[in-house]
């Protein structure tokens, strides 16, 4: 599950959340899956990175999605400019929203865009007429979806299959399901109301299929959370002390060289972090300054299996310089040499992938820390 942000401070938050998992991977890559291969889309009003395969499942939850009231109520009021911008689009190809005139009058105040071809171009995008061809920049190029999907996957799942599709989705992008998050997870996807009588009833039928299985938490005993069944032996491993083979690392691991989690990280986004794993955790961007806890741009660190820690980076462009405004750690966080190794050498992996030649400790770093960085 990759959220799409376009928010640079250091690198965009997909590009951070595939550099955590993929070795060598660089911004390139996901641009050739998406725009080359055509693998890949991205869509939402939170902006998800989709398989190609999704494509007709989606279909059936944009079709719900334009149905909500600002979307018909921009249907209604403006049929003209929604059909010029989509004519435009199949006459001249791919175009961007600054490839439309800017129009006599602001039809409406809205962050989306300021004009009434780039509403549309949002419109369009959203019921599925139109798909990302490119991007440049933060810039979204669009073109008709019919020259940008593979014959195979133009078309259109019934709203039942597309509902049962995407009702394991919720399992695989949260791990561990609560009967609210699975209820909240199901109709964020599945763009409709979902009654808490209908949340029941499905889970109670994947119990019953044997699709899942019920675990208990330490932190939450009272609450029922829920698992895929075929996830129950990693789990199983894990409480015994073990490792699952499908999770040994390819190359290091992360007890040898430590993550930074990227800030939409779905593990430790949303509250995720202080529930499962004992770490608040908070995006602070939109805070002002004196109401922040911890900084602009706070991103977790991953030691081992822990969340020992979380550090505010910011990238210099100009002099390819990594600023570090602030760092924090867990008070049990104890930092002995195998921790300061492990941490030296995943900062030097990331300075490498965000293109920072030299380092700039600011602010609060503890003296531990400060040492095994400039050293």
């Amino acid at each position: 599950v990759v959220q799409v942000d376009p928010l640079s401070v250091i690198a965009r938050n997909h590009d951070i959340a595939l550099y955590e998992r993929v070795i060598d991977y660089r911004p390139a890559d996901l641009d050739n899956f998406l725009y080359t291969q055509r693998k890949g889309f991205d869509w939402g009003g939170v902006v998800m990175i989709h398989a190609m395969t999704e494509l007709p499942y989606l279909r059936a939850l944009m079709a719900r999605r334009i149905k909500q009231p600002r979307f018909a109520k921009f249907l209604a009021e403006h049929p003209a400019v929604i059909d010029t911008v989509y004519e435009t689009i199949r006459e001249r190809g791919p175009l961007s929203n600054r490839d439309f005139p800017a129009p006599k009058t602001i039809i409406s105040i809205h962050f989306r865009s300021p004009k009434d071809t780039g509403l549309a171009l949002y419109y369009l995008w959203m019921a599925g007429e139109l798909m990302t061809h490119s991007r440049k920049g933060v810039e979204r190029i669009y073109d008709l979806r019919e020259r940008i999907a593979p014959p195979e996957f133009d078309y259109v799942a019934s709203p039942d299959d597309a509902d049962n599709f995407f009702m394991p989705k919720v399992f695989h992008e949260l791990g561990i399901v609560s009967p609210r998050s699975f209820r909240n997870g199901l109709y964020g996807i599945v763009e409709r109301k979902v009654a808490p009588s209908e949340a029941a009833e499905r889970l109670a039928a994947l119990l019953t299929a044997g699709k899942i299985v019920e675990i208990r938490l330490d932190a939450d005993k009272k609450t029922p959370h829920y698992i895929l069944s075929e996830n129950l032996p990693h789990l199983e491993a894990l409480i015994a002390g073990h490792i699952p083979d499908a999770w040994q690392p390819i190359e290091t691991s992360t007890a040898q060289e430590v993550t930074f989690l990227s800030p939409l990280e779905i593990v430790s986004a949303r509250g995720r972090a202080q529930k499962l794993f004992d770490f608040e955790y908070l995006w602070e961007v939109y805070k002002p300054l004196e109401k922040r806890r911890w900084g602009y741009y706070t991103m977790p660190i991953l030691y081992g299996d822990q969340l020992v820690a979380r550090f505010d980076p910011k990238l210099e462009r100009a002099t390819n310089t990594l600023i570090i405004k602030g760092f924090w750690l867990e008070t049990n966080t104890i930092v002995d040499q195998p921790f300061a190794a492990a941490l030296k050498s995943g900062l030097q992996r990331f300075m490498a992938f965000v293109g920072a030649t030299k380092l700039e400790l600011q602010g609060n770093i503890p003296s531990e820390i400060a040492a095994t960085l400039q050293t």
